[in-house]
């Protein structure tokens, strides 16, 4: 079956109170919109075309890629009418256009695959996807047959007492043919919205003899459009409730699922643990066999098998190869590389610096723009001085160098292989291979100096 994919998304959303167009605002870490459009690309549409208003070019811009197209609804008149506005963009296509809405992020794929397969199953030129739904309020009715075939959709506002009692609801997803497109010619506006309802086209259907039919299936969550912020926040939390039962399946053990968040993009290996209150963003990818312990966000980051993140430690854009440590009170800026078994320990921050294999740098320390080969031991209290108020420089540290706490390596620098840095040392020249560095005054002694010696205002009791 040739698919094309319309995507709903003119919608302005002032119930939002945003400055920006509904269908961008995200749920899990991806605009609503980004959802649907995964959906449209999951069932393997071979045209995407996005119906915008006049936010357009925000909506293009978060959207640039090639398999998707666009289309400009002018005016706010309805879905009917911007639907009507994507027969440009689908051409000749002779297939099944399918229309999806930009604001319902929660739709699966698997529900989209089974409606398309009823519709080609029955041939029928036109399709809706129905729902039962717990409370149909605000929604439009579907209206049925004395043989049970889908005769109408009725919008709340237009349904009488009786229809209002009915619980199988519009979902707003369809599947038309070549001959069901032409009915849009003969929708006529509703005068006292100035739209063109959609829904219209059952009834058309019906009375041309079009086939059309209606499938009720899925779930009501799918089916949840998101027009207010607490419908949003309803939204995320059903999205997140689905990916952590997602990798649960797979064999990861979430310690609290319900304090978690984990974003559409990441992954996480098996028999990893994760503990409460755990922010995984972005594409993170978790190797098998990690440990992430309380308060840890993980943005965009590449974390190794048997890595343990310890507690309240923030990793941006790095990545932490196999079995390394890091934290507690940790922070790994964009760029940072841990290597195989390091230790990056408690208060340490790293900013574009590269650890290398069983190096360690255990507690409080800044190392930026800092390249450290194998092996390599940082002392309490170093720091890389990397700026010099107009440019960064590099620090290198070659394998197996030790360097004592209370340590400042003033770049650019270079610390030669097995060198030693003396603790309390400024270090602002190259260090040979081997060699010993030290750069401390002398120590003064003065006896009985302080005898004598008042001190200033009272103790406090």
């Amino acid at each position: 079956m040739s698919i094309a994919c319309v995507i709903l998304a003119a919608g302005l959303g002032k119930r939002m109170k945003a400055g920006y167009p509904k269908v961008l605002h995200e749920i899990c870490g991806v605009t609503m919109l980004e959802s649907v459009v995964d959906t449209a690309r999951r069932i393997k549409a071979e045209k995407i075309i996005v119906v915008a208003g006049k936010h357009i070019d925000l909506i293009r811009k978060s959207l640039s890629a090639e398999d998707i197209s666009f289309a400009l609804q002018k005016e706010a008149r309805g879905t009917g009418h911007a639907l009507m506005c994507a027969r440009k963009e689908l051409g000749g296509f002779k297939g099944t256009t399918v229309v999806l809405n930009g604001d319902a992020p929660l739709l699966e794929h698997e529900t989209i695959r089974k409606f398309l397969r009823l519709h080609q199953r029955d041939r029928n030129s036109l399709s809706v996807l129905s729902f039962k739904a717990n409370d149909p309020s605000g929604y439009g009715r579907v209206i049925r047959d004395g043989a049970g075939g889908v005769a109408s959709i009725i919008e709340e506002k237009d349904a009488g007492p009786d229809q209002k009692t009915i619980r199988e609801v519009n979902s707003g997803v369809y599947a038309l043919n070549g001959e069901a497109l032409l009915l849009l010619d003969a929708i006529r506006i509703n005068r006292a919205k100035g739209e063109y309802y959609l829904t219209d086209i059952i009834a058309e259907a019906a009375r041309r003899r079009v086939k059309a039919a209606a499938y009720c299936i899925g779930t009501e969550e799918e089916f949840m459009g998101v027009n207010t912020r607490d419908e949003l926040r309803r939204a995320s939390f059903l999205m997140r409730k689905r990916i952590v039962n997602k990798w649960s399946e797979r064999g990861v053990t979430f310690i609290d699922p319900g304090s978690v968040f984990v974003h559409a993009g990441v992954t996480i290996g098996r028999d990893s643990v994760i503990y409460p209150n755990v922010y995984l963003e972005g594409n993170t990818k978790i190797g098998r066999k990690a440990t992430i312990f309380p308060n840890v966000r993980i943005v965009n980051a590449d974390i190794g098998a048997g890595v343990v993140i310890k507690d309240s430690t923030v990793i941006e854009e790095s990545q932490v190869r196999k079995g390394a440590s890091v934290g507690p009170f940790a922070h790994l800026r964009p760029g940072s590389q841990v290597g195989d078994r390091a230790k990056v320990g408690n208060f340490v921050e790293l900013k574009k610096a590269v650890i290398g294999k069983d190096s360690k740098a255990s507690h409080l320390s800044y190392l930026g723009d800092t390249r450290i080969g194998r092996g390599v031991n940082i002392g309490a209290g170093t720091i890389t001085c990397n700026y010099d108020g107009t440019h960064k420089h590099t620090t290198v540290l070659e394998d197996g160098v030790f360097v004592g706490s209370d340590t400042q390596l003033v770049a650019p620098v270079k610390v030669g292989r097995g060198s030693y840095i003396g603790a309390g040392s400024t270090i602002t020249k190259d260090v040979p291979p081997g060699a010993l560095a030290l750069s401390r005054t002398v120590q003064r002694i003065i006896p009985g100096w302080a005898k004598g010696k008042k001190i200033r205002g009272k103790p406090k009791k």
